[in-house]
């Protein structure tokens, strides 16, 4: 008679650890490991799937989260602002999902202590931080369904950051802000936006705001966007009362 032989894969310490630190973190035991590991290799690791040759990274995982969260996100402002139009709600839901927003959540959880790559990790930007949040949510839905992905946003976004009153004053974007309010008052905006390296490893761009031909605000950041939301803030809280912008 034969028999069946049971093939157990032997425990580490750290996938041991990671597991302890996975469940903390998500609130629920994981079932399926491997879809969190995958939620934190980066594509520089370089690593494809046996059978199908498919890339094995956070990517397509962060993807699946970023819809999830989405949807989770406008179910929940569905049903506690009867009264939001399309817009509204559309609105709403930018400013909780920002990634300004979804950085913060990543970098507060340390997801980046996490992630198996071949860059050097203060290469990485701010975005990696959100990037891998998602990757999370992505990997707790393939692992547990939609109601244990539920759970975890309720407890990592909604509940902790959700507060419609405060959300309705947020501002998302003050570029956008200043641009809207010189339009108005038909006043000559100008980024003038240069490359500015300096001693940093990573790639930096300085932005210098004109208002009227006058300089009123310089911002500095990885990225030309960046460094221009930086100015437009600056310039924002120098020129506030003068905006009349509540």
């Amino acid at each position: 008679m034969g028999f069946i032989r049971k093939i157990i894969t032997p425990r580490t310490k750290s996938s041991d650890t990671f597991y302890n630190n996975l469940a903390k973190i998500i609130g629920f035991k994981p079932k399926n490991i491997t879809h969190y590991k995958k939620a934190f290799v980066h594509r520089s690791i370089k690593e494809f799937d046996k059978k199908t040759g498919n890339p094995l990274n956070f990517e397509r995982l962060e993807f699946l989260g970023d819809a999830m969260l989405s949807a989770i996100i406008a179910a929940h402002l569905f049903q506690v602002v009867p009264s939001g139009d399309e817009g509204y709600l559309t609105q709403m839901r930018s400013k909780i999902v920002s990634r300004e927003h979804l950085n913060e959540l990543g970098r507060d959880l340390d997801l980046l202590r996490f992630i198996r790559s071949n860059v050097v990790l203060s290469h990485f930007g701010d975005n990696i931080h959100g990037n891998l949040f998602e990757a999370l949510i992505g990997a707790i839905y393939l692992d547990r369904g939609y109601k244990y992905c539920e759970k975890f946003i309720f407890k990592r976004v909604i509940d902790p950051y959700v507060d419609i009153l405060k959300l309705e004053g947020k501002i998302t974007s003050y570029k956008s802000l200043f641009i809207e309010w010189c339009q108005k008052k038909k006043k000559e905006l100008v980024f003038e936006v240069y490359e500015d390296s300096g001693n940093d490893i990573i790639k930096h761009f300085s932005v210098k705001l004109f208002l009227e031909g006058e300089l009123i605000a310089k911002g500095r950041a990885t990225s030309k966007k960046k460094a221009e939301e930086v100015a437009a803030k600056r310039a924002f809280y120098a020129f506030q009362n003068e905006f009349n912008i509540s």
